[in-house]
């Protein structure tokens, strides 16, 4: 089978990539494709590249045309991988945080997850949205954690400081905190 993309290092590179390997300080994708560079520098098959680095036959593909159109930085580095934006905005999210903090709807005696989830939908701020998604971004805020209006996990109403360790109970930290006239 002819290589359609053939990889030809020149001595800086090979040693470049020998020493990266021989450090093994970066990730495992980047030294994955640091191998198959090797390989295919010495004139192996895609087929066995694959084999001798334990990838798939895709992935030394995607390598060595990377490395012909981009580089070896550019057949090195991770590519971003797609995500999904978030449903809520700055601005809805501190909506969601206020009706937190507010009082409960009539009938209930606090705002659960799930009632927020449903009042994100009935505000048309998306047209679906999860009680864990709101779960993250009230454990994001502090001030929303710090209501008791909200039922939390397992019924603790904890407030996490800002280097995300447990401050303690809700009560005990904004009583601590109004004798410090700190509020944050």
């Amino acid at each position: 089978m002819q290589i359609k993309w053939r990889v030809d290092l020149t001595a800086e590179e090979r040693e470049h990539l020998l020493g990266l390997i021989r450090k093994g300080k970066r990730g495992a994708r980047t030294l994955a494709r640091a191998r198959v560079l090797l390989k295919a520098d010495e004139g192996m098959t895609d087929e066995d590249v694959a084999a001798a680095v334990s990838v798939g036959y895709a992935t030394v593909g995607r390598v060595r045309r990377r490395f012909v159109e981009e580089g070896l930085e550019g057949a090195l580095k991770e590519r971003p991988w797609p995500g999904a934006k978030p449903k809520l905005d700055e601005r809805q999210c501190a909506h969601v945080i206020a009706v937190a903090c507010s009082e409960a709807p009539e009938g209930h005696d606090h705002w659960t997850l799930r009632l927020l989830a449903d009042k994100v939908v009935e505000l048309g701020f998306a047209e679906s949205y999860s009680h864990e998604a709101v779960r993250q971004t009230l454990k994001k805020r502090p001030q929303a954690v710090a209501t008791a209006n909200v039922v939390h996990p397992r019924g603790q109403r904890r407030v996490c400081s800002g280097d995300g360790r447990c401050a303690g109970s809700v009560r005990r930290t904004l009583r601590r905190e109004a004798t410090d006239g700190v509020f944050r």
